[in-house]
């Protein structure tokens, strides 16, 4: 698959807003008769541009009242330090997300905890504990505006 056409578009905008949409519902919405919309759907997850399905939970219904901008400063930049850096944040369950980052710092997390001595917790045993770290610097939201958003597709338009 090299190029997206209308309805590839339409279908990746619609399941970015409802991942549960039934092939016939899909179809209807996105112009096609439900076979050769099944068909492009599996052609863009194996193209790679649908890379899965999930539901979003609400953190705050399940206890995870805090979110905390974290940013790690690495000891020293080298391949292999920053690797293992990677390999050791990756399977921690409360880091919701990890950039590495250009500037100031060298990966920037979001973690989400029950509250502040949670978080204060899993900073000191975790976090610091992470291979190379040489300092962190956090920030608490206070109040999402926007979370979880579908890409922008306008740009693929021909």
């Amino acid at each position: 698959m090299e190029s997206l056409d209308k309805y590839d578009l339409a279908i990746l905008n619609e399941l970015q807003r409802d991942g549960r949409l039934t092939n016939t519902d899909l179809a209807q919405r996105v112009g096609l008769s439900a076979a050769p919309c099944w068909r492009r759907v599996r052609a863009l997850e194996e193209a790679g541009y649908i890379r899965g399905y999930r539901a979003e939970i609400d953190r705050h219904r399940i206890g995870l009242g805090v979110l905390a901008f974290v940013r790690l400063d690495a000891e020293r930049i080298r391949g292999d330090l920053t690797r293992a850096m990677e390999e050791a944040i990756a399977p921690i369950p409360e880091v919701v997300s990890c950039h590495y980052i250009s500037g100031t710092g060298t990966f920037e997390l979001q973690v989400v905890a029950r509250d502040l001595e949670s978080f204060s917790q899993f900073a000191r045993t975790v976090l610091l504990n992470l291979p190379n770290v040489k300092d962190m610097h956090t920030s608490f939201s206070l109040g999402e505006v926007k979370a979880g958003g579908a890409l922008p597709l306008a740009h693929l338009k021909a």
